[in-house]
Formats: structure tokens, C-alpha cells, sequence
């Protein structure tokens, strides 16, 4: 099974390999931010392609993490263990308002 580590070094390789943009990162972000959009689309229309659109946002997003010399992985499992010792009560708008952690 693969890391979301291995998947971002997969990711750069084939960005490197292919020749795709490796340092404008406000492109990048223009890019993820327009494949999340067609993940949206792909899902308000029923289409059946939402899975390769959502892997399109996770390259697009590993890339970006890649660089800026983030470690995606070890944020993201450092951030789930952060949500984990937040609380949280029912808020007089019925949604979820953080009160510890």
C-alpha cells in the first residue's frame, strides 16, 4: 500500500518527467483550485468521473506540497491528532462550535 509520502514523490516524479510546471506556485494554486471545481461539477452533475477528478485535486495538492518542501503526510497526521483532542458542543445554530484543544 502506498504512503500519501510515496504519492507525493510519484506525483513530482511524473511532474519532472513530463516537463508540467515545478516552481510558479501561485500557478499551482490556480490549478488546484480549478480542479476542485471540476471535482464539484462532476459531482453536482452525477457524473462518473468524481473519482478521477478528487485524485486530480490530491495530485495537484501533494505537488503543492512538495514544493514548498512540506512533508504532507506527517501534516496530515499531525493535524488529525490535533482534531482529535478538540471538543466541541452544539451551537445555538445546531453546527458544531469548538470549545477545547
Amino acid at each position: 500500500m502506498s504512503t500519501l509520502r510515496d504519492i507525493q514523490a510519484a506525483a513530482w516524479k511524473n511532474k519532472l518527467d513530463k516537463g508540467f510546471n515545478t516552481t510558479d506556485v501561485p500557478l499551482e494554486f490556480c490549478y488546484l483550485n480549478a480542479e476542485a471545481a471540476e471535482a464539484f461539477d462532476a459531482w453536482r452533475k452525477g457524473r462518473d468521473d468524481l473519482g478521477e477528478e478528487l485524485a486530480d485535486v490530491a495530485l495537484f495538492l501533494v505537488s503543492l506540497a512538495e514544493m514548498n518542501g512540506v512533508d504532507l503526510q506527517a501534516e496530515v497526521e499531525r493535524k488529525l491528532a490535533k482534531n482529535a483532542r478538540r471538543t466541541y458542543v452544539t451551537g445555538g445554530n445546531g453546527l458544531p462550535v469548538r470549545v477545547g484543544g
